[in-house]
């Protein structure tokens, strides 16, 4: 499991972490010879594309029948089995897709919080390194990237209102 979401979940793993797309791409690429990877990487690349989740799991189906053509079998089934995991971001409003499929809001946090810590060098007790973190977040919180929208949250209002009425 990664430490990211190891951590996420409070040191207690409970399930399969969401799949990112270089996992899957990682995954499918390393059943192809090195020769075709570059076709494949853009065949790939082509299912993410897409405009809507039905268009993406469409165009899965193709990149996997032309994997298959190109006597690629376990790359083909690979790509069947796994894309569907990759496509949670598409429940959400496609405004918000580009930021929702990545992690660099997080891996930033990561990358800010490891720098400090390389500069205090060792940590006496656990409570030590946890108020450093502590205090990198609430800065972080109360300065600099608090103050920016990260996402519109109307879209996800009107979202929940059009499922309430849809429901109810």
């Amino acid at each position: 499991m990664r430490e990211d979401a190891r951590c996420a979940r409070g040191g207690v793993p409970r399930g399969p972490p969401p799949a990112l797309r270089g996992d899957f791409y990682r995954n499918v690429l390393g059943r192809v010879p090195v020769t075709r990877r570059k076709a494949a990487a853009r065949m790939l690349k082509a299912i993410h594309a897409q405009e809507s989740r039905e268009a993406c799991g469409r165009k899965a189906g193709e990149v996997a029948d032309e994997l298959e053509s190109m006597r690629l079998g376990a790359a083909a089934r690979t790509v069947r089995d796994g894309f569907a995991e990759t496509l949670a971001y598409t429940e959400f409003p496609p405004e918000h897709w580009r930021r929702i499929r990545t992690n660099n809001g997080i891996e930033r946090i990561n990358r800010e919080i490891r720098r400090r810590a390389r500069v205090v060098g060792t940590f006496p007790d656990g409570n030590s390194a946890l108020m450093l973190v502590s205090a990198r977040l609430k800065y972080i919180v109360e300065h600099e990237w608090g103050k920016r929208r990260y996402l519109d949250m109307s879209k996800l209002e009107e979202m929940d209102e059009l499922r309430g009425k849809a429901e109810g």
